[in-house]
């Protein structure tokens, strides 16, 4: 479960990590003028009127802005609420008073699912992306990987503070600086995090370093944990692709990406290897959906209604595995599918593979589908897949 910011701020608050005085949640322009009028009022000199939204770019797509009067709050309001920001529409604003920024630094704590253990990305260079930092200036980005063992009593202020330090923090500010690194990695940990990033982490004219912005991801295997973390979901709040509400809804493994070609697999590590195999064959993918260890015609035809309901798809790549699952029936469930949706004019490009591959294989001949196309590699299925997608 990702955040938006005020409520990655609050997590950070509550777990000690200093953020910016408490700022004001917004729905409606009325309310953002009413925030804006009161955070003036107490002598703020001016607010900061930001789109609640789980994806970055917020800045760079017109979604913060600055305001030292009311009227100009009232303008970024109307400009702000219902904004698309990279397929997220803005349906909440938070109001807060603006800060005072002598620097940005960049600070972050995530699972490392390759050393399997934590990795603390630190850098002075702050307000922009990490990873063009990294492409360019490398030298610049500090990466500390941290193994469970090595932080069961949370992150050592040795550690922190010789992490700040290579960074090339500034003397004034290593001491506290290291101090809300323990704290943001304390917070990882209590709250189950995956992700914990703090761009920008700034210092202000007193040498205070404080979250300017929060960006954390929950993991959703530990809700139980944490009554389901119930208390981030909040309708309305940049409400999800309605596809993959959709599939959420009906139990789907569905994440919306934004290429061509669809596609659908049964286990999450094929269909990863399938998106890696369609971008070598030149396209890109419009979907991530695993249908699960089965493939009955139900599931099928769900999935694949689920997939054809985007427009940008324009051909779909099934990829299927026959393990438990045998292959003529995974045959009968795309055959069963296809006849319930009727006619669509996306091409299936099916692969089938494992057990009674050939049986199912001849089943598809033999039905003579208009719609699919059979192929006996994944990569003669993502070629063909990307081909057809590129001639629609």
């Amino acid at each position: 479960m990702d955040l938006v910011e005020f409520q990655g701020k609050q997590l950070f608050g509550r777990n000690g990590v200093p953020v910016p005085p408490a700022g004001s949640v917004c729905h409606t322009v009325d309310e953002i003028v009413a925030a804006a009028e009161q955070h003036l009022g107490d002598g703020h000199g001016a607010v900061v009127v930001k789109a609640q939204v789980k994806t970055g770019g917020r800045g760079k797509a017109g979604g913060v802005k600055l305001a030292t009067t009311v009227e100009e709050a009232r303008e970024h309001a109307e400009s702000i609420l219902g904004l698309d920001i990279k397929g997220h529409v803005v349906r909440v604003v938070y109001v807060e008073p603006a800060s005072d920024i002598e620097e940005e630094y960049y600070l972050s704590v995530m699972h490392d699912r390759v050393g399997k253990g934590h990795l603390v990305i630190c850098s002075r260079e702050g307000g922009v992306d990490i990873e063009e930092v990294n492409r360019t200036n490398p030298e610049a980005v500090v990466k500390r990987t941290l193994t469970p063992h090595e932080t069961t009593d949370g992150l050592a202020a040795d550690t922190a503070r010789k992490i700040v330090t290579q960074a090339g923090f500034p003397a004034e500010v290593v001491a506290s600086a290291a101090d809300l690194l323990v704290r943001l990695f304390a917070a990882y940990q209590a709250e189950d995090a995956t992700l914990a990033e703090i761009n920008p982490l700034i210092r202000r004219p007193d040498d205070a370093v404080i979250a300017l912005d929060a960006k954390v991801s929950l993991d959703g295997n530990a809700a139980f944990r944490h009554d389901g973390y119930a208390e981030w979901d909040l309708e309305g709040l940049d409400a999800d692709d309605p596809l993959e509400a959709e599939a959420r809804a009906k139990g789907i493994q569905y994440v919306k990406l934004d290429g061509t070609v669809g596609v659908l697999g049964n286990g999450a590590g094929l269909v990863m290897a399938t998106l890696d195999v369609v971008a070598q064959s030149g396209g890109r993918a419009a979907n991530f959906l695993d249908v699960g260890g089965g493939a009955s015609a139900d599931a099928m035809a769900e999935s694949l209604a689920l997939v054809l309901k985007d427009p940008a798809v324009k051909s779909v790549f099934i990829n299927i595995f026959g393990g438990i699952t045998r292959g003529e029936e995974v045959a009968a469930g795309i055959i069963e599918a296809t006849n319930r949706l009727g006619d669509f004019p996306q091409k299936l490009v099916v692969r089938l593979d494992g057990t009674n591959a050939e049986e199912g294989r001849q089943m598809l001949l033999a039905a003579d589908l208009a719609q699919v196309v059979a192929a006996e590699t994944m990569q003669e299925a993502a070629s063909t897949a990307v081909a057809l997608a590129d001639q629609s």
